[in-house]
């Protein structure tokens, strides 16, 4: 099981590489971040749209937690996406003023929550059915399906010339005495 620390560190590399994968997409044409590129969500905008749908949606659940967590009442403010590619916004600037909203809220989360609140379960429902899941599992899930995605934008990113630079966590870990 993750400790705070661990989700401190995700929350933290998240938002960092969040912000490296939009300022990379701003430098492209609307014409270049809508070309369907045969990608999983067809497009870099469609992946990054897929990704603030994603985050909304398991930010939304986590409200559920039984601890009440404050940092998520924020996200009663945000409309709930109606499917896996919803699309927020086709201006980059303008979802990515999003994102970052998002992102506060998930490093809030990750500042107030402990370890206590880790283990204990959270019950949600999809369109397979409810389900009650350890929260620390259940955030591995979420910043795992973050780079999952961030990594398919990195990639048409790149294939698109333009390099987000080093990707890897483990440049975030810090060094130990």
């Amino acid at each position: 099981m993750p400790t705070r620390e661990d989700i401190v560190l995700l929350a933290s590399y998240n938002t960092t590489m969040n912000a490296r994968v939009y300022a990379a997409a701003a430098t492209l044409s609307a014409n270049a971040l809508h070309a369907e590129r045969g990608a999983f969500f067809g497009s870099i905008m469609g992946t990054l749209n897929h990704l603030v749908a994603g985050d909304t949606i398991w930010l939304q659940r986590f409200q559920a937690h039984p601890a009440n967590i404050t940092a998520l009442a924020a996200m009663k403010e945000i409309a709930a996406p109606t499917g896996l590619t919803h699309r927020y916004s086709d201006d980059i600037g303008v979802l990515r003023e999003h994102r970052m909203r998002l992102d506060a809220i998930i490093e809030a989360l990750a500042a107030e929550i402990s370890d206590t609140d880790l283990a204990q379960p959270v019950s949600y429902r999809n369109s397979r059915g409810e389900f009650r899941k350890n929260f620390g599992s259940l955030l591995l899930h979420f910043f795992n399906h973050q780079t999952h995605h961030r990594g398919q934008a990195s990639t048409l990113l790149s294939q698109s010339g333009v390099d987000i630079g080093v990707t890897d966590l483990v440049a975030w870990i810090p060094d130990q005495d």
